[in-house]
């Protein structure tokens, strides 16, 4: 979530003319919170709950969130962790940080949650730092509507620089910006939460707290099933019976 010393010069992938130094401990903490209040937190913890469930079936695609990742070899150091980000072709397992040079590649998607502390460094050094690892799509969101106009702002890399991707209001006040990355679209509602959007099914993403509410009203509505099933079987049961 923080930032992460970046030098003047910063070397980016490839690395080479560099031997990865096995010996050297990558922290896997930089102890600092996940977040700085509860509007961060809840939004970091449902849009990354939401693509884990949206990509469960996928098993070369990794979502996570508030993990170090390191993009210098041999720097153990220099370092940011996004609030959210993903990485297609790579596997689920879960990691303790990241190394952009053994993992083979950084997230092709980056959002941050802005708030008090950090928006400014969301809006400049990560800005940078992602940019130079080669994030494909970088996106920064203020929960609170603060500190930024508009609280939803992506930008796509192009030629190694970043591009400002267009947010559009819709009639009923959302706020929309679409991730060619994700094939989804991010949206603000009017009342400032973040939900994801697939515009193929034209459907929204469900988010923890509603995909275990479906889950349980799913499992009520098969018992409910299951048991008008054994009444009629015992009725059918019972006319045979009598005859």
């Amino acid at each position: 979530m923080t930032a992460e010393r970046m030098p003047a010069a910063t070397k980016h992938p490839p690395y080479e003319d560099e031997v990865d130094d096995l010996s050297i401990v990558y922290p896997d903490s930089d102890g600092e919170p996940m977040a700085e209040d509860e509007e961060q937190l809840y939004a970091m913890i449902d849009t990354i709950s939401t693509l884990r469930e949206w990509y469960a079936d996928q098993e070369d695609v990794h979502v996570g969130g508030d993990l170090l990742i390191y993009y210098r070899m041999n720097d153990n150091e220099t370092r940011v962790a996004p609030d959210v980000f993903v990485v297609f072709g790579s596997d689920k397992n879960r990691r303790r940080n990241w190394m952009v040079w053994r993992e083979g590649k950084a997230p092709d998607f980056v959002m941050e949650m802005a708030s008090g502390s950090t928006w400014r460094r969301d809006m400049r050094e990560k800005r940078d730092i992602y940019a130079g690892m080669g994030v494909t799509e970088y996106w920064r969101f203020d929960p609170s509507g603060s500190y930024f106009t508009p609280p939803l702002i992506g930008e796509v890399l192009e030629d190694g620089k970043y591009t400002e991707m267009p947010v559009t209001t819709a009639s009923d006040y959302t706020l929309r910006g679409h991730s060619d990355v994700l094939g989804l679209d991010l949206c603000i509602l009017p009342d400032s939460s973040l939900r994801l959007y697939d515009p193929v099914s034209g459907q929204w993403l469900r988010t923890l707290s509603e995909e275990r509410v479906a889950r349980r009203e799913s499992e009520a509505a098969l018992m409910a099933a299951e048991e008008e099933n054994r009444r009629l079987l015992e009725r059918l049961r019972a006319l045979q019976s009598g005859q």
